[in-house]
């Protein structure tokens, strides 16, 4: 994992990105000189054609991460990457249009684009095949040693073992105070020998300490010695939280939240957010207006009753606000008056109602929220203050949510479908405080160009 301004990125896709993206310089280079290059200025055509190629690989290569081919979930077949690649360069010649439309110096001949989209979308596939014969020999991942075999191991073992392909090997387990022995002998549970000759005997590159209780059973000795030999040491709930990019909630505490890196803050980026909020929404504002009005015209025909729908949510610190959308659901939706989660094939949603709820555009008013200042473009999703009072309940730490102005799109919606129950809030939430805790004007950027991934394949949508 690297991490890029507090928010950790697997080498292995930003590896990927990197030579995706040069190899896309290349095919606008082979597809210029290939109908216009003068072989006898060679250097001078490479500098000469430099913006042309580098503004075709990168806006390639933004619709390609914005569709989520950047993404462990989606990289592991031809096929679905095949359909993304698709799409990918649908809306990255949209966009390519759009830039040669404001600035001419950077236009390409479409003879030349021609030529380079077939290499690009051939030579990408080959580079995908190529990696995913690659990407899981175990030579390329990282060595863990876990000490400890209880729930959090056990845990850890099904992270390396579930569908998607991790960047870590378990090479062993070491047995410490843990009550509950969950990690069998099957699994390389060593019992003997002391730690730093088994890290050198198991090639160990990082140490995880995955002990249920510490009290007591630490090899505070064993682990210094390891550390000054240049091996990595962390705590479960950073491993976890940089391999998943969640929060295991089951094992936070209050002091490792205080003395973690990160939730961090100041008026600084308070200031940066807010102006990051403002152009976003503007942005969005002006390119959704048709979508707006004809929302509007839609939801009137179809059904009785207002056009827009005011809910009151909870936001910043607690304070409720009233949030906008359009309306998705009859007028006598909650007549009994008892909020009610969203289920799958509610009758309570419209026609119109589902449409605009499965492709976001229910969504889109919450602009005007964003420009009072009531919320922002990016953060966890703002809660109706029934479900805040019942989750408080249920939920450690929730109420941390509300440190930070809700958003319209966030994370937890990157990476989590629908929630319509309290099991469903706390998966969210564990995403939630992953953002707040790393949160950086990056992460927002990267929240905002994947939301099109969301839209265009919505999952667990109500």
């Amino acid at each position: 994992m690297v991490r890029i301004f507090r928010h950790y990125v697997p080498g292995s896709l930003l590896f990927l990105g990197m030579v995706e993206h040069l190899y896309l310089i290349s095919t606008m280079y082979i597809a210029l000189f290939f109908r216009w290059a003068d072989l006898d200025q060679l250097f001078s055509s490479l500098e000469r054609h430099l913006p042309q190629a580098v503004s075709f690989a990168t806006v390639f290569t933004l619709t390609m991460f914005a569709l989520g081919l950047y993404n462990k979930e989606h990289v592991r077949d031809l096929g679905a990457i095949l359909t993304r690649l698709l799409f990918s360069f649908f809306f990255g010649s949209i966009a390519l249009a759009f830039l040669f439309y404001i600035q001419p110096d950077l236009a390409i001949w479409r003879s030349a684009l021609a030529i380079a989209f077939v290499d690009a979308i051939v030579g990408i596939m080959a580079i995908r095949w190529i990696y995913l014969r690659f990407a899981d020999i175990q030579a390329f991942k990282r060595r863990v040693l876990i000490l400890g075999i209880g729930e959090k191991a056990a845990k850890i073992e099904a992270l390396e073992t579930g569908e998607q392909s991790q960047g870590f090997i378990c090479v062993a387990y070491v047995p410490l105070s843990d009550k509950e022995k969950v990690i069998t002998e099957e699994k390389n549970v060593i019992e003997d020998g002391p730690l730093p000759h088994l890290v050198t005997e198991l090639d160990v590159e990082e140490i995880v300490v995955a002990v249920d209780e510490r009290r007591g059973s630490m090899p505070i000795q064993a682990l210094l010695e390891c550390k000054l030999q240049g091996i990595s040491v962390v705590d479960y709930s950073e491993f976890w939280e940089r391999e998943t990019g969640r929060m295991d909630l089951d094992a936070l505490h209050p002091s490792w939240l205080i003395f973690s890196d990160g939730f961090v803050g100041g008026w600084l980026q308070v200031a940066l957010k807010r102006q990051f909020d403002i152009f976003a929404s503007l942005l969005l504002l002006i390119f959704s207006l048709p979508v707006l009005v004809l929302s509007a015209i839609v939801i009137k025909l179809d059904s009785a009753g207002p056009i827009f729908y005011r809910q009151e949510r909870v936001g910043l610190n607690g304070e409720n606000f009233m949030l906008f959308k359009f309306r998705s659901m009859g007028t006598d939706a909650e007549e009994d008056g008892v909020p009610r989660w969203a289920q799958e094939n509610d009758s309570r949603i419209t026609r119109v109602g589902a449409l605009l709820r499965k492709s976001r555009i229910d969504e889109i008013p919450q602009i005007f929220n964003v420009l009072k200042g009531e919320m922002s473009f990016i953060g966890p999703r703002p809660e109706r203050p029934f479900f805040v009072n019942e989750l408080r309940q249920v939920i450690p730490h929730y109420f941390e949510r509300h440190r930070v102005k809700p958003g319209i799109s966030g994370w937890a919606q990157l990476n989590y479908p629908y929630g319509a129950s309290v099991e469903d809030a706390k998966k969210k939430f564990q995403y939630d405080l992953y953002y707040i805790k790393n949160y950086s004007l990056f992460l927002d950027l990267i929240v905002l160009i994947q939301t099109v991934r969301v839209i265009l394949w919505p999952q667990g949508v109500r």
